[in-house]
């Protein structure tokens, strides 16, 4: 059987014509995204929400900021909370799992400490939920080789490899995360504009599979369209002015104490001025630790450097340093003391666990209905 050998890259005027296209599509993913946000205070209950983290580090500041807040804000919306740990998708790109284990259970004991709420929210794991897992095998029949290879994560990778071959879990990763969204009938999903095209994967693959096989009854379409909750966090950069990335090491954990966060920050990059400015352009390190401190504080990044005035790097990096440990402090306490009780972690890990399995064998019954391989 071979393989689709189409080209890749679009023409110069298939580009053009992509890049206004974005432009449009994005005004009107926000447009929409805005309606949704109002939509939930109103009638909650319409939506389900699917999000998650990939275990490969312990999370940090970025991951708090970027989503972490908005799992307890929907939760406490009442919107149905779904939080995958996303284990198999440590293995897309690298060679082992490392410690595994204990990054999942970091991972569940920093959701819980930040205030998700295991009565109201479900957290689980890839590895646990068969059902979901086997929903690739139609997924991929409904993608194609080259849009696959056109998908920007997959094509950064690519490039990132440095000649190594690009796994196959890697290149079908958007197919993975469209079965993570569409398994549990999710329809909110809050991302940050660069995954948009994971989640337009999604929708198409649900589309299509509706064209394709129908409809597991005559009223309703196997799966629910998921549509995007934008981020409205700023982008924040590492400790060194790069992006921040836990491979780089370059993140303050949100499992760190006051101790190590004041070592981190004393350490980070700022440039050679004296007086501090918030200028993310011309002084982006400089205005990424006044966002910090913004971010904790609730205080404009803007004021914050008048009132550091010509305190230089010493002034700045502290007053970052207490906004930080301040705004953790009882999140930090939260964190160790659920950390302690591994078995609880374990039993909460289990109960979504079960609760997703009984979600995606019911999705799995219904897709294969459609597919009449109901025998």
């Amino acid at each position: 059987m071979g393989l689709m050998t189409q080209s890749t890259q679009p023409t110069k005027a298939e580009q053009a014509l992509a890049n206004s296209t974005d432009e449009a599509s994005l005004r009107r993913t926000q447009a929409r995204s805005e309606e949704i946000a109002a939509q939930i205070g109103e009638h909650p209950e319409y939506f389900r929400m699917l999000t998650g983290a990939r275990p490969t580090g312990h999370l940090h500041l970025g991951h708090y900021f970027g989503t972490m807040q908005s799992w307890k804000q929907l939760q406490d919306a009442n919107v149905d909370t779904w939080i995958l740990v996303a284990d198999y998708q440590v293995i897309t790109d690298r060679d082992g799992v490392g410690p595994l284990r204990e990054r999942v259970l970091s991972l569940v004991a920093d959701a819980l400490a930040v205030g998700v709420d295991p009565e109201r929210s479900t957290i689980f794991t890839h590895s646990a939920v068969p059902a979901l897992n086997q929903l690739m095998l139609p997924f991929l029949s409904l993608v194609t080789e080259s849009e696959l290879h056109r998908n920007p994560t997959v094509k950064a990778e690519l490039e990132a490899t440095d000649g190594r071959a690009m796994s196959g879990l890697m290149l079908t990763y958007p197919v993975h995360q469209a079965a993570d969204i569409l398994f549990c009938q999710a329809n909110l999903v809050p991302v940050g504009k660069d995954q948009l095209p994971h989640l337009e994967q999604a929708r198409l693959i649900a589309q299509r599979f509706d064209k394709r096989y129908g409809r597991a009854d005559k009223k309703h379409p196997v799966f629910r369209r998921p549509e995007a909750l934008l981020s409205e966090a700023p982008l924040l950069l590492g400790l060194d002015g790069a992006k921040m990335s836990k491979s780089r090491g370059n993140t303050i954990e949100i499992r760190m104490n006051a101790d190590q966060t004041a070592k981190l920050i004393k350490k980070a990059k700022t440039d050679s001025q004296r007086t501090i400015t918030y200028d993310p352009c011309e002084r982006p390190e400089v205005s990424n630790l006044l966002m910090l401190a913004s971010l904790c504080n609730g205080r404009d990044p803007r004021e914050l450097a008048e009132e550091i005035g010509d305190g230089g790097a010493g002034k700045l990096k502290a007053l970052v340093t207490e906004a930080i440990n301040d705004y953790f402090a009882p999140i930090r306490q939260r964190r160790q003391e659920l950390a302690d009780n591994e078995d609880y972690l374990l039993e909460v890990l289990h109960a979504g666990n079960d609760k997703a399995n009984q979600v995606a064998n019911e999705t799995l019954d219904n897709v294969r209905k459609a597919m009449k391989m109901d025998y």
